[in-house]
């Protein structure tokens, strides 16, 4: 399965808002003046400092202008199509180009859409049920794979994690897309209830993948087109080096503010969740 799949009341969106990059190289899609990278947050400590991941300096009719790097991964040397650290240690959306561009299939700026390259592997856990690890080293900043499933309605998402709960059923493969909701927003998609990803009959390796509060791995939101916002991807990437056969984590509240958690109120623990990461900074409960 390379991507989620859509429930048959999810309508694509319509080809007239589709759109895509048209720079004129590959290589113009690592700076601002690519369209793809749009709503990329500014940050000045990227302009010309003499590094290759900074900005360069380019003619055009009008004279000298600064193109920006402003696309998230590494350009040069072994860390090539890595995230850069900045963005690593950040919850920022990434951008990417995707179908609807007219650069190539080989574009720098296409790691999440080319899908994933490392091999993954099920087994099982001591105490954790089934669990996820690679039969390869990873290194620090590189992609992984995507969370895939049937995205869903939020009215669907509720029913069905009600029917869990009637069920007595444990897991939950539900993940909201919510990074670009927002109740002003002047996509009607992102006022309402996001949509979300259901993994548990249709699914990746990466529906497996168990909770750490130490996590090697962050999920990351991944943007194409601009169009499809509202169901964007979720791409996972390591935070740091990951020997091979070491089980792949992240953290499933990630972010998320865990001020109202407070499992030291024993009102609170019967209807919170036990960690069983085993981390020395687990927390005990995860909700």
């Amino acid at each position: 399965m390379e991507n989620s799949i859509r429930a048959g009341d999810i309508e694509p969106t319509k080809k007239e808002f589709l759109t895509g990059c048209e720079c004129d190289t590959d290589k113009e899609c690592r700076y601002n003046s690519c369209t793809c990278l749009q709503d990329v947050e500014d940050d000045s400590s990227d302009y010309g400092n003499g590094s290759s991941d900074g900005a360069e300096l380019t003619d055009d009719s009008f004279g000298y202008r600064f193109h920006k790097k402003a696309y998230a991964y590494h350009s040069h040397g072994p860390r090539t199509g890595h995230l850069r650290s900045k963005v690593l240690a950040s919850r920022n959306p990434i951008y990417e180009c995707h179908d609807s561009c007219v650069c190539s299939s080989n574009c720098p700026s296409r790691v999440v859409e080319k899908g994933r390259k490392v091999p993954l592997q099920i087994f099982r856990t001591a105490n954790r049920g089934w669990g996820v690890r690679s039969t390869v080293d990873i290194k620090k900043g590189q992609f992984l794979d995507k969370y895939m499933g049937e995205i869903i309605t939020a009215q669907e998402a509720n029913r069905r994690r009600a029917q869990s709960h009637i069920a007595q059923r444990k897991d939950v493969y539900l993940f909201a897309l919510d990074k670009f909701s927002n109740p002003d927003s002047f996509d009607e998609r992102l006022r309402g209830p996001p949509l979300e990803v259901d993994g548990e009959f249709v699914s990746g390796p990466t529906r497996f993948i168990n909770h750490s509060c130490d996590p090697n791995l962050r999920i990351f939101a991944r943007v194409g087109d601009h169009a499809d916002k509202h169901i964007h991807d979720l791409a996972f990437f390591a935070i740091r080096d990951i020997p091979r056969g070491e089980e792949l984590t992240f953290d499933y509240v990630d972010g998320v503010d865990d001020s109202e958690m407070d499992a030291r109120d024993p009102a609170k623990q019967k209807d919170m969740a036990r960690c069983l990461c085993g981390s020395k900074k687990c927390r005990g409960y995860l909700w």
